[in-house]
């Protein structure tokens, strides 16, 4: 399962983004029909609807009181990034962390970027192509907006954010990537001074199309944190090698999958039980051709949930594919925890449309074997970021997702453990 909570000072570099958790809001109603899979079933809870635009939630300990609360942005006419606080029991209180900042406040996440030991928040805004980050003074449901600060204006289509110590000074760094607009994935170096103004800007790789996912993790096991990436329409999944030099940090290229169609968003995890971390990832996401995106297929096979497998060498490469999920039409993301308590990694998964939907897929011990789909809900249109968490702290994962266009809200999806009968 990812990391939902981050210290206040960093041991690892990559503590701080292996994945955005997430789960979002004021639960304002509860829906007690059971939805049976495997051997397991979930009841599905709504935390909040009538966004304009639901895209971007975490899942983490905000507030510092020992249950994960949850982020959510939300785009104009509202403009806002609210905070649910988390009652213990999977109860939430919504809270506002910034108001009236237009040009699509999106996905993000939560690291203490100041070293004062709480979780701040840091985000994209998309068609403004900001990266900002809001401080959590310590008191973060006061009432209170919290304070706005700016990492760079310079990030055309800013869309996705990992967060770690990548240089190894002992401070939070940021990566990102910048969709259609830019083209690109850079980081933005933390100088010990967050507040301070503009940090400063390096390059990792420009003129790739459509970037999208940005994750950091150790895929090479050397210390340091490593960056995976996607590029939608340029077909590629890459991982990038943190490759220090002394004072001098650059990053060499690898691609994980240059041969598979759309790539949208995929996350670490290690899959296969065997002390690496492999990728799981979402591919198909707007395949079928339109005005949007001409460039697109019309092959359902090119819809798939599935992993990549690191044997130990993920430089050397190829990093061969197990399908877990086929023909999942337009998948968007994929995230993996053990939801079912069995000891081996299941996954999560998103599908944007046609009909847009949010599933999860059981793992029966060997996760290159065939696994079983469970759909969770149907006819959700526009279903994008995942996350498994748990929210009500019974010790289960659950699962959290957001939908925008179409559906405009927030719900989850609490993990009720055993079925009684199969």
């Amino acid at each position: 399962m990812q990391p939902t909570t981050l210290p206040g000072r960093l041991r690892r570099p990559l503590v701080a983004c292996y994945l955005v958790a997430a789960v979002l809001a004021a639960m304002t109603s509860t829906s007690r029909a059971q939805t049976v899979g495997g051997s397991i079933r979930f009841s599905e809870h709504l935390i909040a609807d009538s966004y304009a635009y639901a895209y971007g939630i975490t899942a983490t300990d905000i507030d510092s009181d020992g249950d994960l609360d949850v982020t959510s942005a939300d785009y104009q006419p509202h403009n806002m990034l609210y905070l649910f606080e988390n009652d213990r029991r999977g109860n939430f209180t919504r809270h506002i962390i910034q108001k009236d900042d237009p040009e699509r406040l999106e996905r993000h996440l939560t690291g203490d970027v100041d070293a004062d030991g709480d979780l701040d928040v840091v985000i994209v805004k998309n068609l403004r192509g900001d990266l900002l980050w809001f401080e959590n003074s310590g008191t973060p449901t006061d009432g209170r907006l919290w304070r706005r600060h700016v990492i760079t204006t310079d990030l055309p289509g800013a869309y996705d954010v990992a967060l770690a110590d990548f240089d190894l000074d002992g401070d939070l760094d940021v990566a990102a990537s910048s969709w259609v607009l830019g083209n690109q994935f850079a980081w933005f170096e933390n100088d010990g001074t967050p507040a301070d103004g503009a940090w400063n800007k390096h390059m990792i790789e420009q003129q790739i199309a459509e970037t999208r996912t940005m994750r950091a993790a150790d895929f090479d096991g050397d210390g340091d944190a490593d960056l995976l990436g996607t590029a939608r329409k340029a077909d590629q999944v890459i991982w990038y090698e943190n490759d220090r030099s002394g004072d001098r940090l650059s990053w060499k290229k690898h691609l994980v999958d240059n041969g598979s169609r759309c790539p949208a968003h995929g996350n670490p995890a290690d899959m296969d039980g065997d002390g690496d971390l492999d990728i799981v990832m979402a591919l198909g996401f707007y395949y079928r051709p339109d005005p949007y995106y001409p460039d697109g297929t019309t092959d359902p096979d090119d819809n798939q949930i599935l992993w990549y497998e690191n044997d130990g060498n993920p430089a050397g490469g190829p990093w061969e594919k197990h399908v877990i999920g086929p023909r999942f039409d337009d998948a968007f993301e994929a995230v993996a925890g053990d939801l079912d308590g069995d000891g081996d990694v299941d996954v999560a998964a998103t599908s944007w449309r046609n009909p847009g939907r949010v599933a999860w897929f059981e793992n029966h011990g060997d996760p290159k074997s065939p696994w079983t789909r469970h759909i969770l809900k149907d006819q959700w249109r526009s279903a994008n970021q995942v996350l498994i968490a748990d929210l009500n702290g019974d010790g289960r994962p659950d699962i959290v997702a957001c939908a925008e266009h179409g559906s405009y809200e927030l719900r989850w999806w609490r993990n009720e453990g055993a079925t009684d009968s199969q």
